[in-house]
């Protein structure tokens, strides 16, 4: 098998659960195509005793069959034993099987796609707690480990439920895409160097998502990629919206439309907002499925500085959405060739800086390691005010950093394919907006302008006069 890139967190987490001197209930869950699968059988290689995995749609009687099989290829039972009518008969199976080992180092029990084994009247879910409570939990050799890609369920069952496996669970990880440094690493293993302005527009469209970066061939540049991979008859990409949402969630519509909402404001909306263009009611489905959104790692909630949590802005930050919606949907596969024409399209430039934004903000410990405050505690939000607000003169920065040590980063972000040249107009426009939040926030903190671009900026008079501090792309790959 292959080595496992990045990931290190989970890596020592996964470390500990094997050292432990207790039984382990690890419960593992993020979006499609994240890598949960492969970094568990990868870690795990030389512990894992059983894996099995859920078979989405499929009835009780299949999926006892499934697990009946698997169950006799691992302990080598004979080809002939009986399959279960129940879960609970299952479990017992397992157990037996497991007491023939006399081996106490630890051993890994894997159940994959886990939510798909808990069909409608199965008691899947008594009969997995009634194994973990009555026997698992008593041998702290037997390390067991829940992966499921239905958001939905892992974390209704899971994160936010408070019965359930929730007090069941020992461990947790929740498995995000790629950051860039990851990302880089990934490629890098599989013979693809691509320069980091390249590699970020990389970014834009797969957000990190190591199986959407596999999909990458060498030879080819990242225009190439795109277009082979979003617009050609037979592209990985082009079906993967639906197929995405509709594995995560249950009545995925509703997600779905809180997604084509916000891809539409990059901005961000306030909670009252999105209900108005949805024209949805505010409750508990409502607020469940913004909870999942966010969960997720589709969405994000981002503070209003000085604002009440009502002032709070959702955004759609998964790339992946943001492009498809914005390029792939409805379009016609006219192969990769269509992509490299529209690639170099003012549409195309102006919708990279947008999304330099939000990758910028996914990478917040890059950004404050640049700044040298790692170790300082800070609050991120937003800031607007509104034309109407301020006798028609509005104003907005979309990274607020309030350092705890009373000073304050406003975060402008600039993509370029060059160094940033500040010019007078610009420069006028940054101290425009410092001395309107100063001016409306009342703050007493020193507030320092901070300006984020890809290739740096240069020094010229209007930088020296404005500009407090400065970080290039390079930082957000450390």
């Amino acid at each position: 098998m292959q080595a496992i890139t990045g990931r290190s967190q989970e890596i020592r987490l996964l470390n500990e659960i094997i050292a432990s001197q207790e039984a382990e209930l690890l419960a593992i869950y993020g979006r499609r195509r994240v890598g949960k699968t492969y970094l568990i059988r990868n870690a795990y290689k030389a512990q894992l005793v059983f894996s099995v995995t859920g078979i989405k749609n499929a009835p009780l009687r299949m999926q006892l069959e499934n697990f009946t099989l698997t169950l006799a290829t691992a302990f080598a039972l004979p080809s002939t034993v009986e399959v279960p009518d129940s879960w609970l008969k299952a479990f017992r199976m397992l157990i037996q099987a497991l007491e023939t080992r006399a081996d106490t180092a630890p051993q890994v029990i894997f159940i994959d796609e886990f939510p798909w084994f808990d069909t409608p009247r199965s008691g899947f879910l008594a009969a997995f707690d009634h194994f973990w409570n009555s026997w698992v939990s008593q041998q702290p050799h037997i390390k067991v480990v829940i992966c499921g890609s239905a958001a939905s369920w892992m974390i209704r069952n899971v994160v936010r439920n408070k019965g359930g496996l929730h007090n069941r669970i020992t461990r947790r990880i929740r498995l995000l895409p790629f950051n860039l440094r990851e990302a880089e690493q990934y490629l890098h293993s599989r013979g693809i160097h691509f320069d980091r302005f390249q590699l970020l527009q990389l970014f834009m469209v797969t957000g990190g998502i190591p199986h959407y970066l596999k999909e990458v061939q060498r030879g080819e540049s990242v225009a190439q990629a795109i277009g082979r991979s979003c617009f050609t008859k037979d592209g990985l990409l082009r079906e993967e919206f639906d197929n995405l949402y509709a594995s995560l969630f249950d009545k995925a519509d509703k997600h779905i439309a809180i997604v084509k909402t916000l891809a539409n404001k990059p901005s961000g909306l306030t909670r009252n907002e999105l209900m108005d263009a949805l024209r949805a009611r505010s409750g508990g489905t409502f607020s469940k499925t913004l909870s999942e959104l966010q969960e997720s790692g589709f969405i994000d909630v981002f503070p209003a500085f000085g604002k009440t949590s009502q002032q709070s802005l959702y955004k759609l930050m998964d790339e992946f959405s943001l492009f498809y919606l914005k390029y792939v949907d409805g379009s016609q596969p006219k192969g990769e060739s269509a992509w490299l024409a529209k690639s170099n399209s003012p549409s195309w430039l102006a919708w990279r800086g947008l999304a330099f934004e939000r990758i910028c903000i996914r990478h917040l410990p890059q950004l404050k390691k640049a700044l040298g405050i790692e170790g300082v505690y800070s609050e991120e939000s937003t800031w607007r005010i509104a034309a109407t607000e301020n006798n028609g003169e509005g104003a907005q920065i979309d990274l607020v950093i309030d350092r705890m040590d009373r000073c304050i980063h406003l975060v402008e972000i600039k993509f370029t394919e060059d160094v940033f040249q500040l010019s007078k107009d610009q420069a006028a426009q940054l101290d425009r907006k410092r001395r309107l939040f100063m001016a409306h926030t009342g703050t007493r903190k020193t507030v320092f302008t901070t300006l984020l671009t890809t290739y740096g900026a240069a020094t010229n008079a209007h930088y020296l006069n404005t500009v407090h501090s400065q970080i290039a792309m390079e930082a957000l790959f450390a």
